[in-house]
C-alpha cells in the first residue's frame, strides 16, 4: 500500500493540526528560539555562562536549548535576543484570499 502524502502548507504547526492563529504564534516563537540557540552556540556559551549573561537561570537556558516552546512567550524571547545584542524586526505578509 502506497503511503498518503499531503502537501505542506508552509507552517509546520498548521501541518500538525494547530488552529491558524495558534500556529502563527508558535511559528514566530520557534523562529525566535532558533535565532537565540544559534547566537548562544556561535558565542560558545555554556548554559551556566549563558544564564549569567542573559540574567536568567540555568534551567531556563536548558529549556530554551531543548526547544520547550511552550515555556516562552514572544516577549520573553525578544528580550533574550536583545540581551544578546540582536535587533528583532517583524515582517508581515498578507496572503491573498483563497
Amino acid at each position: 500500500m502506497k503511503p498518503k502524502i499531503t502537501r505542506a502548507i508552509g507552517n509546520i504547526f498548521r501541518d500538525l493540526g494547530f488552529r491558524r492563529n495558534e500556529a502563527e504564534h508558535l511559528l514566530v516563537r520557534a523562529d525566535l528560539m532558533i535565532q537565540i540557540q544559534k547566537l548562544i552556540a556561535a558565542r560558545g556559551l555554556k548554559q551556566k555562562s549563558a544564564a549569567k549573561t542573559l540574567g536568567v537561570t540555568q534551567p531556563r537556558i536548558s529549556d530554551l536549548l531543548r526547544g520547550r516552546i511552550d515555556l516562552f512567550s514572544t516577549d520573553a524571547l525578544i528580550d533574550i535576543l536583545a540581551r544578546l545584542g540582536a535587533t528583532v524586526r517583524l515582517t508581515v505578509k498578507v496572503r491573498r484570499a483563497a
